[in-house]
């Protein structure tokens, strides 16, 4: 057995604290929380020592951090203004880097970490937990059925992809300040974006419609988010601009992987006045299928008395009132069978983790690869680039 990996983690703020310390902990095997960056500790132990009751070394500045040779991995936890700065000088310092998404605010940037990361042999790790969401795994396992399955979508036409809130008043924390990388696109529409990579991979255009819809706090910090990603069948020549009050499914020549084109739709809503948010809406050649509701884990981590309950088999299971629900037309082609699709996999964001373990220590395969992330960050880029002239815009493939 390895010796588990000496990590430190940066800020304990809501996401130090609910998604990177509480995992570090649970799975000894793998980690040991050597440290933490908390430039002002209230208390003696910290924010960790009070959260947690266990006590860890405490950094007050990044440059202790780096400097510090007992520490193999930094975990990015800070705003997101921070990130690519942080990562950067670990890298150089021969540490390996967990980052918060959105990774960097410029794909320039995700692109130059990525160089340096190969040219010292260093896994570099973006924290896109949401792959691990439950109702998302359920999705992909509705989406690999045979078309001979009589619960099958058949193929894709659609994908529907919402984190909508109803929240008339700001926060009063950096997310609402005009600085790189803040905004609903880069907060939400990271997870949006990457888990729309995971499902068909990378799109052939992009539009994007970016605003900030209830008017307060900086007008430069957006607080509603559309996206309309068009995948396109190989062998196509043109396609016309999408319009965004209404879906056009045009007809491509078909090709061996995608006999026909799909459109992925990625929302972020902020004044979505539901009791119960959509969460996605897939429609398919033979049925569609329909989600509310968001996963269960974020609510559970914040409340949870010990890190090891993370291990238990109820964590980050789905309760059955928020299971989707299918509706797929039989032979007739008229009569349709309505029935319920389970979250039957809990939600488990512990994956990555031990992913990014088994990377660091046997030089696994990532899970969740590094052009993924720098693709989030160039889309959001090209989305906003698309907002701003009304128009879709190409994505440039890669060679």
């Amino acid at each position: 057995m390895s010796k588990p990996i000496a990590t430190c983690v940066l800020g304990v703020g809501l996401s130090g604290l609910t998604f990177h310390v509480p995992f570090v902990l649970a799975l000894k095997e793998h980690f040991a929380l050597h440290s933490v960056l908390e430039r002002n500790p209230t208390e003696e132990g910290g924010s960790v020592k009070r959260r947690f009751g266990v006590s860890v070394k405490i950094h007050r500045s990044f440059e202790a951090v780096i400097a510090d040779p007992e520490i193999e991995l930094v975990v990015i936890g800070t705003p997101n203004d921070t990130h690519y700065d942080f990562a950067k000088a670990s890298l150089t310092a021969g540490k390996h880097v967990l980052v918060d998404k959105p990774v960097t605010p410029t794909s320039a940037q995700a692109r130059e970490l990525y160089e340096i990361a190969k040219s010292k042999g260093l896994v570099l790790y973006a924290y896109q937990n949401r792959r691990w969401d439950s109702d998302f795994l359920a999705l992909k396992k509705l989406l690999s059925l045979p078309e001979t399955d009589t619960q099958s979508l058949g193929t894709v036409l659609e994908f529907e992809s919402h984190f909508d809130r109803y929240r008339t008043s700001l926060k009063g924390t950096w997310k609402d300040e005009a600085r790189p990388a803040a905004g609903l696109t880069y907060d939400l529409g990271a997870h949006l974006i990457d888990q729309s990579l995971a499902l068909f991979g990378r799109p052939d255009k992009i539009t994007g419609f970016i605003q900030n819809i209830r008017g307060i706090g900086s007008l430069n910090v957006d607080d509603w988010v559309c996206y309309l990603i068009r995948f396109i069948p190989p062998n196509t020549n043109s396609v016309r601009p999408l319009d965004p009050q209404f879906t056009i499914h045009l007809h491509y020549e078909r090709g061996p992987a995608r006999p026909y084109p799909v459109t992925a739709i990625l929302r972020a809503h902020i004044l979505s006045a539901r009791s119960s948010q959509v969460r996605y809406l897939v429609r398919g050649t033979r049925g569609s299928f329909t989600k509310y509701g968001v996963d269960v884990q974020e609510d559970q981590l914040k409340v949870i008395p010990a890190p090891e309950n993370i291990l238990e088999i109820q964590h980050g299971k789905e309760p059955e009132s928020l299971w989707g629900s299918l509706e797929t037309v039989q032979a007739d082609g008229v009569t349709f069978d309505r029935t319920t699709w389970p979250s039957e996999e809990p939600g488990c964001y512990a994956s990555l983790f031990r992913n990014l373990a088994a990377a660091i220590r046997e030089g696994a395969d990532l899970l969740v690869p590094w052009r993924d992330a720098q693709t989030v960050i160039e889309l959001i880029e090209l989305a906003h680039k698309s907002a701003q002239e009304g128009k879709t815009l190409d994505v440039p493939q890669l060679v």
